[in-house]
């Protein structure tokens, strides 16, 4: 497997394919509107030339935070730790950009990817509430040192 650096609309196409994003599909300019004029990081995954997953942060609140904004592997290659991977490059990169923390939200009812966050450090800071419990927003945090 190999993680690199990579572009919107391979993140697009990879995003196309992931069953939990059916409901919001984000366009070109959303992802332009949100990375414009501000450090970035996109990231993605590729197995023997196949693109399976993917990783986007950026400094949205321009105070210190990394936010890892959307990510996603392919159903059939989750098991292989490929979110694992992006998360630990994101890390790294956020660490050498001077970034103190990152921060992700993710919904409630995406349990595996709460418990991606807790077991990889993060804490729980707010919880935004939406008509449908299932759909309240769980902000997460994770300082580096």
């Amino acid at each position: 497997m190999i993680i690199r650096e990579g572009t919107i609309d391979e993140c697009l196409e990879i995003s196309s394919e992931i069953p939990e994003f059916s409901d919001n599909q984000y366009d070109q300019n959303e992802y332009q509107n949100r990375l414009e004029n501000s450090k970035n990081l996109i990231l993605v995954a590729e197995i023997e030339s196949k693109l399976v997953g993917f990783k986007i942060g950026y400094d949205k609140d321009k105070n210190g935070s990394f936010y890892s904004w959307m990510g996603g592997v392919l159903p059939q290659y989750r098991k292989l730790k490929i979110a694992q991977q992006l998360a630990d490059y994101q890390e790294v990169w956020a660490k050498e950009h001077g970034f103190t923390n990152i921060i992700f939200k993710t919904r409630n009812y995406l349990k595996p990817m709460l418990i991606f966050g807790i077991k990889n450090g993060f804490h729980i800071i707010a919880i935004e509430n939406k008509n449908d419990i299932k759909d309240n927003r769980i902000i997460l945090k994770k300082e580096l040192f």
